[in-house]
């Protein structure tokens, strides 16, 4: 089986289709970002990578900040919306029947519909070519409540996820393990079946 060999491209897949949200509770919009992910662990920082021509940018520039919003496969429809339609020509919040919340620790609000978010400061911007990466501490991470187990356990996997690859959307699917289970002794009073 042999391998093709393209052109640089951005096929780095899956990749978490989140709704951005900036500006404030009184003059605010919502994004389709693809360009995300954890940059470091402590303090927990992110980025966000947004074209300096999309509406959102200068609310993001100006405040410094907004609030990453996962997305699940019920708001599939709503995630594609937000990334085709400009916020300068209509409120996408309120045409995609979208609810805001007060954030804890920004000025740009919370997406109801959202089962985490992840309020975010930003703390540098770098200019690569066609988008211009917003580097951000997260300052508070919303959770609804019915993704934490009694033990305190965040259960995110009941939220029905979705991914992006490749101009597609994906439900993220079953779980396969988690970190650290192929190295993890086995407990010796387990039987076997």
């Amino acid at each position: 089986m042999g391998k093709v060999v393209w052109n640089p491209g951005t096929l780095l897949a899956p990749l978490p289709a989140v709704l951005v949200s900036c500006g404030t509770m009184e003059k605010a919009n919502v994004l389709t970002v693809a360009w995300t992910g954890i940059i470091n662990t402590h303090p927990a920082m992110t980025y966000i990578s947004v074209r300096p021509s999309r509406h959102s940018y200068d609310m993001i520039k100006e405040t410094g900040e907004f609030v990453i919003n996962l997305t699940t496969s019920a708001m599939v429809r709503t995630v594609d919306f937000c990334g085709v339609r400009s916020g300068n020509k209509l409120d996408k919040i309120e045409k995609c029947s979208l609810h805001k919340e007060k954030a804890s620790k920004v000025s740009a609000p919370i997406i109801s519909e959202s089962p985490l978010s992840l309020e975010c400061k930003v703390t540098e911007i770098k200019h690569l070519g066609t988008h211009d990466m917003f580097i951000a501490e997260i300052v508070a991470v919303d959770i609804e409540d019915r993704f934490i187990d009694s033990k305190g356990k965040l259960n995110l996997q009941q939220a029905g996820l979705m991914a992006y690859s490749h101009g597609e959307y994906f439900s993220l699917g079953r779980k396969l393990g988690e970190f650290g289970y192929s190295v993890r002794k086995k407990n010796k009073n387990t039987k076997r079946k």
